[in-house]
């Protein structure tokens, strides 16, 4: 690729970014960065209809959340800038006004109430309306009124769109990265809205136009876009441009497979289906990936494995090695199924290798926000714990009685464990520990197994009991690394409580 790759995210911020939009801005910084490119951010706010406050904000915050910042874009100015195009709403009409000039386009007239009427009546007759080359001479624009009566129509104030003149007869050869050459015929397209006379333009031209002087050369985008490619590759052609490498992904399916994931489907289910959580203007929330705990990390590797496949048996990638794997022509054309499941496998994974002392930070604050303090060594309970935790708050579920006594006892372990004999082996139990001058996991396991071995009693028989009084349940890691954490103290009232819940 001798030009240099340029790439853009083009969001519209009319809500929170789906987590299908994040997969699309991951693709585009991956293939950016495999080839030393740029990866633009435009947000696409034509449409003020439906723009929502605080959108854009958390499209950002979400990109840098997941470490893939873009490298120009709103607060990044570069000399492709402005990048919102609400703020380059003056550029597209000399665009507009081109395409009238070179007759790839015309002024039409025809009210909503008109179309209205052509649809209806089409539908009665088992047809469907298209405003294109076979009935474009008989309905209201500059094609069939003279160019004296549509200036006095436009200088008269009245309302127009311009649309983009459609070739008749034509069969287009296009191609596509991932899905390869497909052909159309111009025959069936219809005659596009390209710009309102409120000065929008449609997304269709301000996309191209923009791409264009952006000096776009890959357009990495979702499935829903396929159909519009036609048009796309047929505004190039009338401006004159050269048109980039398209790239169209694969959708992103319910887990079930039949359908495209909504944002619905996570709080049905119960996973997030955003990078970061989002309150509507009505208080609707929706979970994210952050705030349910999820390492930006596992987030990016699961969504890298929606519809890419690096072609080995590998799935712990991380950022650096799949921008050094990634390749656009490993994306696949089928959907590909959300698994809720195998995002929280590649959750633990990533947890797992977290620094201990940067869980225990995290851990820490997690207690803090349960109002509790605690004097033990937070950064050992983590190290012992981890390995079972998936999220951070798997590790107070796992080990909450470090940090609270036990108030009661499983039934059914109490029932197996707790016998009348269990009082003095415990009460002797107590006295070893009460000697033990050094309280450390290994020494108070040797004193206390030697004894057990020289006494030829079952291990259960002491073991067990002591478990259950020190953690209420049959759960935890080594009863020997409890007591050292624990402590002399706490360690010989909890097996004292136990002693007095037997007698």
């Amino acid at each position: 690729m001798s030009q240099k790759v340029r790439v853009r995210f083009a969001p519209s911020p009319t809500g929170p970014l789906h987590i299908g939009g994040v997969r699309t801005a991951l693709f585009n910084y991956l293939f950016a960065k495999k080839h030393g490119g740029d990866f633009l951010l435009r947000i696409e706010d034509t449409d003020q209809n439906r723009y929502v406050e605080g959108a854009e904000a958390y499209i950002i915050e979400a990109l840098n959340w997941l470490n893939i910042p873009y490298d120009e874009g709103p607060g990044k100015e570069a000399e492709c800038g402005p990048y919102r195009q609400s703020e380059r709403k003056d550029l597209y009409k000399q665009y507009a006004d081109a395409l009238i000039e070179s007759e790839n386009a015309y002024y039409a007239f025809d009210t909503a109430e008109e179309l209205d009427a052509h649809r209806k009546d089409h539908e009665e007759k088992g047809k469907t309306f298209i405003y294109n080359w076979h009935n474009r001479l008989k309905l209201k624009n500059s094609l069939t009124i003279s160019a004296k009566e549509t200036q006095e129509k436009i200088a008269n104030g009245e309302e127009y769109v311009i649309r983009f003149k459609t070739p008749v007869d034509e069969t287009l050869y296009l191609n596509d990265i991932i899905r390869g050459g497909m052909q159309v015929e111009t025959n069936i397209l219809d005659d596009k809205v390209l710009f309102k006379s409120d000065g929008m333009p449609t997304y269709h031209l301000a996309n191209i136009v923009d791409d264009h002087l952006m000096e776009i050369t890959h357009v990495i985008r979702g499935e829903e876009w396929l159909p519009s490619l036609a048009l796309h590759v047929l505004l190039y052609r009338a401006f004159g441009w050269d048109a980039p490498q398209f790239a169209h992904l694969p959708l992103i399916l319910k887990p079930t497979g039949n359908g495209k994931l909504s944002k619905r489907d996570g709080d049905k289910m119960g996973f997030p289906v955003f990078p970061l959580r989002w309150e509507t203007a009505d208080g609707d929330l929706f979970s994210g990936y952050r705030e349910d705990g999820y390492l930006p990390e596992a987030v990016i590797n699961m969504l890298a494995f929606l519809g890419w496949n690096p072609g080995t048996e590998q799935e712990i990638f991380s950022l650096e090695e799949l921008i050094e794997t990634f390749e656009l022509d490993r994306v696949h054309k089928a959907g590909a199924k959300f698994d809720p499941e195998k995002t929280k496998w590649f959750q633990h994974q990533y947890l797992q290798e977290v620094d201990d002392e940067k869980l225990s930070s995290q851990f820490l604050k997690f207690l803090k926000e349960k109002d509790i303090s605690s004097a033990l060594d937070v950064k050992k309970i983590v190290s012992l714990l981890k390995e079972r935790a998936t999220f951070v708050s798997d590790l107070w579920e796992q080990g909450s009685f470090f940090f609270e006594a036990p108030k009661t006892y499983d039934a059914k372990a109490a029932e197996k464990a707790f016998k009348p004999e269990t009082t003095d082996l415990l009460q002797k139990v107590v006295s070893i520990l009460n000697t033990s001058e050094n309280f450390s996991a290994e020494n108070i396991s040797e004193k206390v197994k030697g004894w057990i071995t020289s006494e030829n009693i079952g291990f259960g028989k002491v073991m067990m009991p002591l478990r259950l009084a020190l953690v209420g349940e049959m759960k935890g890691p080594d009863v020997f690394d409890i007591l050292s954490i624990l402590g002399k103290e706490e360690s010989i009232s909890r097996i004292e409580k136990a002693i007095d819940y037997i007698g």
